[in-house]
């Protein structure tokens, strides 16, 4: 058995697309236990494609000083009980971002602050801009009388996003979008696949993982 965790967070906790630790559920207060059941039921209905590559190799443009600043999630289902949703993206490079995002987690009985951050690039298919977003998952496999063996590989987020006014619409790309396990053999191949089966029109998004943010000034506390 794996144990997977994403790097940079500040209260670590297994993927929920890979395992749910029933004691961590079970050790809840009765009312946050079936209120996050029926949170986890719309999470493992889809994780979002954890990619080896980026849909380019490396960036080729200037960043958007339009993207940087706080964007604030537009909640509307309800979801936002746990807590926020927000990012926070700052200039890394003159071609790339620091992207912070803003949540809550919850363990044993208490909601706590959950930030994770990530840096990342813009890349274009046709007139569709995409965030290539990275991060690191760390996974700890088990060895008998030996110690767990860590191992960390880096992913990326592919998330397609426009941006109309103050409004920010983020959408990520589906895990098993193009079969179980693809190969890419290069970024281009990637993206042209991207590319076709955006124009056949196939349902490769997670609606699970879109969301809308509104930019607005940063508050001085929102935990």
């Amino acid at each position: 058995m794996k144990w997977k965790f994403k790097a940079g967070t500040a209260v670590h906790k297994f993927k929920l697309c890979n395992q749910i630790n029933y004691y961590y559920l079970f050790s809840m207060k009765r009312f946050i236990f079936f209120a996050l059941l029926i949170y986890l039921s719309f999470i493992l209905s889809g994780c979002p494609y954890e990619s080896p590559i980026p849909l380019d190799e490396k960036p080729t443009g200037a960043i958007d000083s339009s993207l940087l600043g706080f964007w604030y999630g537009i909640i509307k289902d309800g979801s936002d009980y746990f807590g926020i949703e927000a990012l926070e993206i700052d200039k890394e490079t003159d071609s790339t971002y620091k992207i912070i995002r803003y949540g809550k987690a919850i363990k044993g009985d208490m909601i706590l602050p959950d930030t994770a951050y990530f840096t990342g690039f813009t890349s274009k298919i046709d007139d569709q801009l995409f965030f290539n977003i990275a991060t690191s998952i760390v996974e700890v496999i088990p060895r008998k009388k030996k110690e767990p063996e860590i191992r960390t590989t880096k992913i990326y987020y592919l998330s397609p996003f426009s941006v109309k006014n103050d409004t920010m619409q983020v959408r990520t790309i589906t895990d098993g979008f193009y079969g179980r396990t693809p190969r890419w053999q290069s970024n281009d191949a990637l993206k042209q696949k991207i590319r076709e089966l955006m124009l056949e029109k196939k349902e490769i998004y997670d609606d699970v993982y879109k969301l809308n943010y509104r930019k607005m000034e940063k508050p001085k506390k929102f935990f």
